[in-house]
């Protein structure tokens, strides 16, 4: 019952477990297409780039999600530019726009001299801190990115494996790879709010990455990645209420201690299965 009685006990406490599984579901299905796709710079640069988007906001006093939002667009928007524009590649034009969008944030930030909390804030989360608002907009985005998931799951898994495979099958490559950015990007606006923009790739991408190391079939992936990160949201958040750490670090310092624990009882158990042959 002590495992259970404080989310009953501390109100603040529940929504922040109910808002770490929703955030686990959405994370679960765009971040099984990071992994397969192998997305995770982009995804790394987004979880980034969306950093002056969001300090600007806060200085302007609107919305941080719809800060986070323009700055995903002009992560995403600037990286088409560079790559149809110039004969560099992708990766690229990532590591450009991720160097650039970063040092933006830092430049905003270091201009006013009473950021300190918010950049706390805005870097690691209010996991502690999500209202009923919080978990009806998490719901909402969880709901859609679910939905895209399972209604451009044959063309995105075409992608994944090659992309003039979908391009023979009759979908276009370019809308496609453009739709999974979107999805990732969607995922890491509404996600930072709760576990902050340099720990949302961690959920991203841990519980996603587990799930590759359990099986192949990626709705069970999708599967795996969300019960992953669901019970990283717990354990992390009980270990935050007992032992004082920050909830959001703890969350995702959970999840990607699971997937090095998966990882080694994979190993193990594909020892003793060639050991017995």
């Amino acid at each position: 019952m002590s495992l259970l009685r404080p989310f009953l006990d501390n109100d603040f406490l529940l929504r922040a477990l109910l808002a770490g599984v929703l955030v686990s579901v959405a994370c679960a299905v765009a971040g099984t297409y990071v992994v397969l796709r192998g997305l995770a710079f982009i995804g790394d640069a987004l979880a980034h780039g969306v950093l002056p988007g969001v300090a600007a906001a806060v200085l302007l006093g609107a919305p941080g999600m719809l800060g986070a939002a323009f700055g995903a667009a002009a992560m995403i928007g600037g990286v088409a530019l560079v790559t149809s524009r110039s004969r560099l590649s992708t990766d690229t034009a990532i590591g450009l726009l991720f160097v650039g969008m970063l040092a933006l944030g830092v430049v905003i930030v270091s201009r006013s001299s009473s950021f300190r909390g918010d950049l706390v804030s805005i870097l690691f989360g209010e996991l502690l801190g999500v209202s009923e608002f919080d978990l009806v907009v998490q719901a909402t985005a969880a709901t859609v990115v679910v939905t895209a998931g399972v209604v451009f799951a044959r063309p995105f898994l075409l992608l994944c494996v090659d992309p003039d495979l979908a391009q023979i099958a009759g979908f276009p490559k370019r809308w496609l790879h453009a739709l999974m950015l979107a999805l990732v990007a969607g995922t890491v606006v509404v996600s930072f709010q709760t576990v902050g923009t340099l720990l949302v790739f961690g959920m991203l991408l841990a519980p996603a990455a587990t799930g590759a190391l359990i099986t192949r079939r990626v709705s069970a992936m999708m599967t795996w990645a969300a019960a992953h990160g669901a019970v990283s949201s717990y354990a992390g958040l009980l270990v935050s209420y007992h032992l004082g750490y920050a909830a959001g670090a703890s969350v995702v310092l959970v999840a990607v201690g699971l997937f090095f624990v998966v990882l080694v009882a994979v190993n193990l158990r594909a020892g003793i299965s060639g050991a017995r042959r």
